[in-house]
């Protein structure tokens, strides 16, 4: 088997149609690309919306509802895609479970809910993926992890969320080095405040100075490094974490 099959991403954390995920399943479906993606509680209807938004761009797309804190949720999902599309070639890891918690209220559940998607499922997706790379004898794969820029400075009022996506970065680097003999880069893309489904009047206002570009950032800004990223012209760059924020401002 090799790589000049159809290429097949899994996309994970696709909820509603504004957010990062969807748009980075956009981009690569412009790019040829079959696209199974993962969603959980999402309002009634999305996905079937969503698959055929994306099948009339040309490619093949199934979904499916996955509670990804679950202990073999990620077996699950790689035996579901290969069943249903064939075996991935891209995977985009961009599911995350965040709720605010700072040292007066954080708890071993809290901890826990956040280490089981941000960590766990997440990191055993990559080990998954790569085997199947192997096993498969594909020669070649992309991994693109979304972290959120722990190492640019604290996140107080979120130290679970901010740990756990802390750990993605440092997975990815050591990552990249052991599957790059495989083929497969590894990298992890920071998209800084993203004006997806979450931002109110009052986020944007406090926000839009802190961009010195002038504008904050997109869902289709992510997605279009991602797209690069999962590129054939992208064949040289791993064990990267890509801070691509337009110039945002932290403090």
């Amino acid at each position: 088997m090799t790589y000049s099959q159809p290429k097949i991403a899994l996309v994970t954390g696709v909820g509603n149609h504004k957010g990062i995920g969807a748009a980075v399943c956009r981009k690569l479906a412009s790019q040829g690309i079959s696209i199974f993606f993962t969603y959980w509680k999402s309002e009634t209807g999305f996905a079937n919306r969503f698959k055929r938004e994306i099948s009339e761009r040309g490619v093949l797309c199934e979904g499916l509802e996955v509670d990804l804190s679950t202990n073999n949720a990620y077996k699950t999902l790689i035996k579901e895609v290969c069943e249903q599309l064939g075996c991935p070639t891209i995977l985009i890891n961009n599911a995350a479970h965040s709720i605010d918690s700072n040292y007066t209220d954080l708890d071993g559940k809290t901890l826990d809910d956040h280490y089981n998607v941000n960590v766990k499922t997440t990191f055993m997706l990559c080990v998954e993926f790569a085997r199947l790379i192997e096993k498969n004898e594909m020669k070649k794969g992309r991994i693109v992890n979304l972290t959120s820029g722990q190492g640019k400075g604290p996140m107080p009022g979120n130290l679970a969320y901010a740990a756990t996506k802390g750990a993605i970065s440092s997975f990815t680097e050591s990552l990249s080095s052991e599957v790059a003999e495989l083929g497969i880069t590894v990298n992890a893309v920071n998209p800084g405040p993203t004006d997806s489904n979450w931002m109110t009047d009052e986020i944007r206002e406090y926000l839009l100075p802190k961009f010195k570009m002038g504008r904050i950032g997109k869902p289709e800004d992510a997605a279009n490094l991602i797209g690069f990223l999962c590129s054939d012209d992208a064949q040289w760059v791993t064990g990267q974490v890509i801070h691509s924020e337009g110039g945002f401002l932290r403090s």
